[in-house]
């Protein structure tokens, strides 16, 4: 069955009008119907973390997601869509500008998207991308740089909740530091709400990134509970690195050595710590209202 709105040409391919250009159509891959499509399968297996690092590719489902991958430059391989469930202006125009990329794009049934979809997601496109990848010598710093470390957080629904937290707090980069999760992982990406592709991002053994954090003169604050100062008492507005460990382990001797400053959030009720993303919006926020803060001061300084 031809989904409403498409329509298809002598040879049996779907066509899609182009948003601007009603006189033009895009030729597209016919329908999919089938679940056993070997293109739908392969899809599927990326949600392995095992196939997405032998295939170098991630899966991204869902208009904002996609669009932010797009802004970021992200090279696509496919696009999967279910023209009912997508049937919205901010999905026909992604789709307009895919198809105007020659992004390959395949119509799927609801059924054949139930199968591709890996969460209670109704929006109908998903895509297939090569994974992006930045060293940590190719992450852009300010000239007062705010940096976010995760060592050994499992979690991806954690890795994307602070990844979105950093980006708000006007972070310049975070980096897992012995990824104990794909950093694409789809929960990851989800989680993120796509800024895990805007957001400068990298993943690196805790010793190197100790020493990249040491070589670029960045103090090293290491949340734990059994610190001494309290958050609120340090002095965020000087170069910063922010390190949180899991909550299950904590964080590693790496961070327990000279020139690594602990500090501790006061935990006033029963539990001894928060959620790492929860932790990490307390301190990214707190170093966000200083640097704030001083700005005010400095322009209030200058003024006549």
């Amino acid at each position: 069955m031809i989904p409403r709105r498409l329509g298809a040409d002598a040879t049996g391919f779907l066509t899609v009008p182009i948003i601007g250009a009603p006189s033009k159509a895009e030729r597209v891959n016919p329908l999919i119907t089938s679940l056993k499509n070997p293109r739908v399968q392969e899809a599927v297996r990326l949600r392995a973390g095992r196939q997405r690092r032998k295939r170098g590719c991630c899966l991204i489902e869902g208009t904002r997601e996609l669009q932010r991958a797009a802004r970021a430059g992200v090279r696509w391989r496919e696009v999967f869509a279910c023209q009912p469930l997508c049937d919205h202006p901010a999905a026909r125009e992604l789709i307009d500008q895919l198809l105007a990329g020659r992004v390959p794009l395949h119509w799927v049934t609801p059924e054949v998207y139930e199968k591709l979809a890996y969460g209670q997601r109704s929006e109908g496109i998903l895509a297939v991308a090569q994974t992006p990848h930045r060293t940590l010598a190719e992450l852009p710093l300010s000239s007062c740089p705010l940096v976010a470390v995760l060592e050994g957080v499992a979690k991806p629904g954690n890795v994307g909740a602070v990844i979105r937290t950093a980006d708000a707090a006007a972070v310049d980069a975070v980096i897992l530091a012995d990824a104990a999760t794909d950093l694409y992982n789809p929960n990851a990406i989800r989680a993120s709400l796509g800024t895990i592709f805007t957001l400068p991002v990298s993943t690196a053994s805790a010793i190197e990134t100790r020493a990249w954090l040491q070589q670029h003169g960045l103090q090293v604050l290491a949340a734990r509970v059994d610190a001494q100062p309290a958050y609120t008492q340090v002095d965020f507005t000087r170069p910063t690195a922010i390190v949180l460990g899991s909550e299950s382990s904590g964080l590693s001797a790496v961070w327990q050595a000279g020139q690594v400053t602990p500090v501790r959030l006061p935990m006033r009720g029963v539990a001894d710590s928060l959620n790492v993303s929860a932790a990490a919006a307390v301190l990214l926020f707190e170093a966000a209202r200083q640097r704030d803060a001083a700005a005010e001061r400095a322009d209030g300084s200058g003024a006549p």
